[in-house]
């Protein structure tokens, strides 16, 4: 079974350069004392926050850098792009009324970067 993913959980860009934190805003389910996540917490800057540096020649900003640099690829800020839901969320848990988020939940960013849970911030609750 999946672990619930929960406020603060460890999130990992393929693209990014450091961790980042789930936040999750809209707080009515607890775990652990922690607020669950569903599958629509994916909003960038408020739900997904930076993965430090960016490597991806698909973020418009890197391919400058990186063309400035006469091709040596420099990596730039992160500012995740993120338009659409967290992938295969809880087919039989809910957190406000959608699927519950889950670690084996993943999402897209538009500069072709895959963002997993690294750590769901909790380990006693499994959900189905």
């Amino acid at each position: 079974m999946a672990k619930l993913v929960v406020n603060a959980a460890m999130l990992k860009c393929s693209e990014g350069l450091a961790p980042s934190t789930l936040m999750v805003v809209n707080p009515q389910v607890t775990a652990g004392m922690m607020n669950a996540a569903n599958i629509m917490d994916y909003i960038p800057m408020v739900n997904i926050l930076p993965f430090g540096m960016c490597k991806s020649m698909a973020n418009p900003t890197v391919a400058s850098a990186t063309s400035a640099a006469m091709g040596v690829l420099t990596p730039m800020p992160c500012i995740p792009a993120v338009v659409a839901p967290w992938s295969s969320g809880a087919s039989k848990t809910q957190v406000r009324f959608l699927p519950a988020l889950t670690d084996s939940c993943k999402c897209m960013c538009l500069w072709a970067g895959q963002i997993e849970v690294t750590n769901p911030g909790q380990q006693s609750v499994e959900v189905g």
